[in-house]
């Protein structure tokens, strides 16, 4: 018991002395220990870092979950070591309603089957955006949280211990500098007044108490410096490791546009082909023999533009006859031919297009006038017209 308070009024005593030159400090009554350039730099650097890795942080979970009160709930969920339950996407959701109104409102009705194909695609658009949060989590959100919690932490940790060594250092040089002066003013020869053998055994005798203090407070500012030199190489390598977690961060980036540039170019893939499935149903968008509301103008070209939407498909700048016989006639250009690897699988909508298989390489060249999104592909004797965000170019 009496070791727990000896020890408990020591470090009631540090917590003074630290609390007492912080203040003289501020008022400008004490010298401060500066640290180097070169350590400073390093400071604002980690201090940067941690703020723009909080923010970066914050805004791409607003970004895969816009809904506050569901980013609250799986907060909660990591924090009691559960597992975040399964949650039904805008898009599934979405998906689930149009089926039910399909089945409702007749299957086999023009508007029932355009349902059925939409709801299809948007299920398939939620599934891919689940596979994106989870990815996009895994690969980005978790290295950069775990620099915050861990890291972050144990710099945030040698730091403050080297701002308390600091303070202790700062301490014995005021310390010592009082000692020193007043040691000065013990030695100073006394004046006519003071010429009786009682003062110089008084001063002598102070001076003897002073050059003891003096000694000890060299001791304890040479401690101290040990200390503070120590810890200052300490946290000068842990802030020196920002590099390196910003070589982290770096991949982890790739890897977060790596997973949005797929998850993107499956939703164009899904809408296309749902484009191209609805382009082939004769009575999709052909209206009720009896409207509930006439049109404005029957002429109207505006009117006729808002109703009847064209889907643009790759056959729609020629008949696939035609297409495909201005396709066997054309030769490829001398140069300007290239190699490409196939993404996705691709059915072909008519015989202008090349069906694709993944993973394949063609040749693809394009010609005077083509629409730039898409191609001319050859594989052996086949040729054909291809999407070009099907494609990854490689000569």
């Amino acid at each position: 018991m009496d070791f727990n308070m000896k020890k408990l009024a020591s470090d009631a005593g540090i917590f003074f002395t630290r609390a007492v030159q912080f203040t003289e400090e501020k008022f400008g009554q004490a010298e401060k220990t500066e640290l180097d350039a070169h350590f400073e730099n390093l400071l604002a650097r980690a201090d940067s870092t941690k703020n723009w890795t909080e923010r970066i942080l914050r805004q791409t979970e607003v970004l895969l979950q816009p809904n506050p009160s569901a980013r609250v709930e799986e907060f909660l969920y990591e924090k009691l070591d559960r597992k975040v339950p399964s949650r039904v996407t805008n898009g599934e959701l979405l998906a689930q309603y149009m089926a039910e109104a399909a089945s409702e409102l007749g299957p086999s009705t023009p508007y029932g089957k355009t349902l059925i194909k939409v709801s299809e695609a948007e299920k398939r658009l939620g599934a891919a955006e689940r596979d994106f949060i989870h990815t996009a989590s895994l690969s980005f959100l978790t290295p950069l949280r775990n620099f915050l919690e861990g890291d972050w932490k144990t710099i945030s940790k040698e730091r403050r211990l080297l701002q308390n060594r600091r303070l202790d250092l700062d301490a014995c040089k005021a310390r010592l500098k009082k000692a020193k002066a007043a040691e000065a003013k013990a030695t100073t020869v006394p004046d006519f007044q003071e010429t009786r053998p009682r003062n110089y055994i008084l001063s002598a005798s102070a001076s003897a108490l002073w050059n003891d203090e003096v000694d000890k407070a060299e001791q304890e500012l040479r401690v101290a410096q040990t200390e503070f030199d120590r810890q200052a190489e300490v946290t000068r390598l842990l802030l020196e490791g920002i590099s390196s977690t910003h070589v982290n961060h770096l991949r982890c980036l790739h890897e977060f546009v790596k997973s949005q540039t797929t998850y993107y170019a499956q939703c164009y893939r899904h809408m296309l082909d749902l484009q191209k499935q609805l382009g082939r149903f004769p009575g999709t968008f052909v209206g009720t023999t009896e409207p509930a509301s006439p049109p404005l103008s029957s002429t109207s070209p505006t009117t006729t533009a808002a109703t009847m939407p064209v889907v643009p498909t790759g056959a729609a700048l020629a008949p696939p006859e035609e297409a495909a016989l201005c396709l066997e006639e054309v030769a490829p250009p001398a140069s300007g031919t290239r190699k490409a690897r196939v993404l996705y699988d691709y059915e072909a909508a008519d015989s202008s297009e090349l069906a694709l298989l993944a993973d394949e390489l063609i040749t693809v060249y394009s010609l005077p006038g083509m629409d730039p999104d898409w191609l001319i592909g050859e594989r052996g004797n086949k040729k054909g017209k291809v999407p070009v965000t099907y494609l990854e170019l490689l000569s």
